[in-house]
């Protein structure tokens, strides 16, 4: 296919191709004059790969190189290949080290993947979404709201069937490489619209469930 046809079947414009092409995130076209190239399906699927690195996920140019880089490296095996794919993403910021609240918020955050047996922890650590847990509990916290490891474990095994749910998405998306990668990071992004929405939903169900027509006695006044 040319240049305009591969833009059509993408959804992406011939201009953003042609930066993709310069950047070295998508190969060279077959050269079939001096001013054309033809493009075929391995340059649409890596287009779409591309794309939904860039554009869905908002990752930047040079960890997408990262990405595809690992794509082709022969000695990762398909689960390191879409770890590299879903850590690259956007991450809240890690807090500091030196803040005591941080540090009994990593003990926490440690605390809970042990609990959940999720065996690679030390691994876990080094992951970004790792530090936002950090943050989080640590901003929690700081605020007074509940966020014991016993608060927190029911969300971590929740997101644990839900982790299940997403690979088997990906699994079913595409065979290839490229596909599933696409695939893992497409979805983890516009599927967290539809988890915090259906959290609220849930919530208001559960609220109607329990409170509806229950009437609370109004605080006593100080003596």
């Amino acid at each position: 296919m040319r240049l305009a046809e591969l833009s059509e079947r993408s959804g992406v414009s011939t201009a953003t191709i042609k930066y993709y092409l310069r950047e070295g995130l998508l190969p060279a076209g077959r050269r079939v004059t001096a001013t054309q190239a033809e493009y075929d399906e391995e340059h649409l699927r890596r287009l779409r790969l591309v794309r939904a690195l860039i554009q869905v996920g908002g990752i930047t140019v040079s960890s997408a190189r990262e990405v595809l880089a690992a794509l082709q490296d022969e000695g990762l095996d398909h689960n390191e290949r879409l770890g590299t794919a879903v850590w690259a993403l956007p991450h809240g910021p890690a807090p500091a080290a030196d803040d005591p609240v941080a540090a009994e918020a990593a003990r926490r955050a440690g605390e809970l993947v042990r609990r959940l047996g999720w065996g690679h922890g030390e691994d876990l650590a080094e992951a970004p979404a790792y530090g936002m847990l950090v943050g989080a509990i640590a901003a929690l916290t700081r605020l007074g709201y509940p966020c014991a490891v016993e608060d927190l474990e029911p969300y971590g095994r929740a997101m644990g069937e839900i982790a299940g749910s997403d690979l088997d998405l990906v699994e079913r998306y595409g065979g290839s490489a490229d596909e599933q990668v696409e695939a893992a990071v497409a979805l983890t992004v516009l599927y967290e619209p539809v988890l915090l929405s259906l959290r609220r939903l849930a919530e208001a169900e559960e609220s109607r469930r329990r409170f509806t027509g229950k009437v609370t006695a109004p605080a006593r006044p100080s003596p």
